[in-house]
């Protein structure tokens, strides 16, 4: 069976992507089944820039499904004495049955990496989108709801790989409205935008993105932040933070929706992106998010080995 890929959530089918998400939730809730899809396989975790929940996600998730790994940090290949990507490409497609990477970079060298059928490459964190991040915040949102379909969710800061990642994968799913609020020239990158917009567009979710933060939406489901600080970025303009200011998540925020579960990504930066009263509060769900992040790990690499397709329960379609 050809390997399958995640490089960007664009990969998936809308059956697939929802299909992850499900399964995803299934193995949070314990209704994973016995199924050791990843055993006798071999998965890489390569990451270049830190990572805690990715990392031990993948790595922890690949274990619980039978399957072995193998860790690379980002001094321990030779790339960094000048081999290609392509042969580097070449002796992991060679030996591993699965690649988790983390980069930080442009997508080109994962699509390098990922130009053959033997090894399935999983983006872990590109610069552009970080897609495994998404399939986390679509199953924490499904376990918190029950549903997708219909959500109203704030989104609040820079428009970085977090939240293109969340814009591509909320407006695959019918009725979403996803409202962005994002420091002027720091929004979504104009390609995403417009994938996510010929999404909705399709599905019947809605996507808005304003730069201040006057009249936010009312009675809202989620308010999600992300650090101020992308890992593995700088900023070029050296007045960044007086631009990002206004856009700190605080328990005003809640006057509007008094329900809202609050979102995060983590690492968090009390004081910065959030004050500690929200990420610490009530309304909080981001450690059960991260928990979340492996079992939707445990999910993507069940769907790279074996392509299974289940129900918005969880359970196998085929």
């Amino acid at each position: 069976m050809a390997a399958r890929h995640l490089i960007s959530l664009d990969d998936l089918t809308d059956a697939d992507l929802h299909s992850v998400v499900a399964r995803g939730a299934a193995f949070a809730d314990g209704r994973g089944g016995p199924a050791r899809p990843l055993d006798g396989a071999v998965t890489g975790i390569y990451f270049r820039k830190t990572s805690t929940r990715t990392r031990t996600a993948f790595s922890a998730g690949a274990l619980r499904l039978g399957g072995a790994i193998v860790g690379y940090g980002p001094d321990d290949l030779q790339l960094n004495t000048g081999e290609t990507t392509q042969d580097t490409g070449q002796v992991f497609s060679r030996m591993l049955d699965v690649l988790v990477a983390r980069t930080a970079g442009e997508t080109a060298e994962l699509r390098a990496w990922a130009d053959q059928d033997r090894m399935s490459v999983v983006n872990a964190m590109s610069a552009d989108e970080h897609p495994t991040q998404g399939l986390t915040d679509l199953t924490t949102l499904l376990r918190r709801f029950g549903r997708i379909e219909g959500l109203r969710v704030l989104y609040v800061g820079e428009g970085n790989n977090t939240a293109a990642a969340l814009a591509l994968g909320l407006m695959r799913f019918a009725r979403v409205e996803l409202e962005l609020r994002t420091p002027p020239g720091f929004g979504l990158a104009e390609e995403i935008r417009a994938t996510a917009l010929a999404h909705a567009a399709r599905t019947g979710a809605t996507l808005v993105e304003r730069h201040d933060m006057a009249e936010l939406p009312q009675d809202v489901d989620a308010v999600y932040t992300s650090r101020w600080q992308t890992t593995g970025t700088s900023k070029g303009d050296p007045n960044w933070r007086e631009a990002f200011a206004p856009f700190q998540v605080t328990a005003a925020l809640w006057e509007r929706s008094p329900k809202a579960a609050f979102l995060h990504d983590l690492p968090a930066h009390r004081g910065e992106e959030v004050t500690a009263e929200v990420l610490d509060g009530p309304a909080s769900i981001a450690f059960d998010q991260a928990a979340n992040k492996m079992y939707s790990a445990m999910a993507v690499l069940e769907w790279c080995r074996t392509g299974a397709l289940c129900d918005l329960n969880g359970e196998a379609l085929r």
